[in-house]
């Protein structure tokens, strides 16, 4: 099997990113993001998800956390869609519901090339932050949005139930880690799909 790795950076005028990722590692995971909670859910992506990720971001969080999120989703979409490569073998498809506590989420994921969110994991406006540095629970759904993008895969979530902020949003990423681990399974030779390319 061809080694399923990609580093890739990003530096702008608002942020400096810089990430790794290994498709078939073990869940080893080194984030340093600037923003606690962040770098939790991350940490949940990269064990959930089998994969070695080392996430390193500097930002504008002064003015705001939505240039260092949104900019971490754009860079660790692009590793992911690089290291999948042709997606030869890939099972593709996969689909979980993960609970924490009193919350449950859903998620459908397709490594179909073809880049869609729909997210529906709602939050009242004035839910407040987690963690210090601020992370508002919207910000959530700007970096799925980022990371489908470079990652060339459709991807839904859905909560079920849930009324804690931080169980929710865990079980998300979570949820999108074991469903993401799933369908990046190698189980075949062939293009998983009838137009012979994803």
């Amino acid at each position: 099997m061809s080694v399923r790795r990609a580093t890739r950076s990003r530096a702008t005028k608002e942020t400096s990113v810089e990430v790794e990722v290994d498709l078939d590692g073990s869940g080893q995971v080194s984030v340093a993001t600037g923003l606690p909670f962040f770098d939790h859910m991350l940490e949940q992506l990269g064990r959930h998800g089998g994969l070695d990720l080392v996430v390193r971001a500097a930002g504008d969080l002064e003015v705001d956390a939505h240039h260092s999120v949104e900019d971490v989703g754009i860079v660790l979409g692009g590793c992911l869609g690089e290291a999948l490569g042709d997606r030869v073998g890939v099972r593709r498809f996969a689909n979980t519901l993960v609970p924490l506590d009193e919350a449950l989420v859903e998620v459908a994921l397709d490594l179909s090339g073809r880049p869609y969110l729909a997210y529906d994991v709602p939050f009242a406006p004035d839910t407040p932050p987690l963690g210090s540095p601020p992370f508002d629970p919207q910000l959530a759904e700007e970096f799925w949005r980022a990371l489908v993008g470079g990652a060339g895969m459709t991807l839904h979530v859905g909560l079920r139930h849930g009324r804690n902020t931080h169980h929710i949003l865990e079980a998300s990423f979570k949820a999108v880690a074991r469903a993401l681990r799933d369908a990046a399974r190698v189980e075949g030779e062939g293009i998983p799909s009838t137009k012979g390319r994803l």
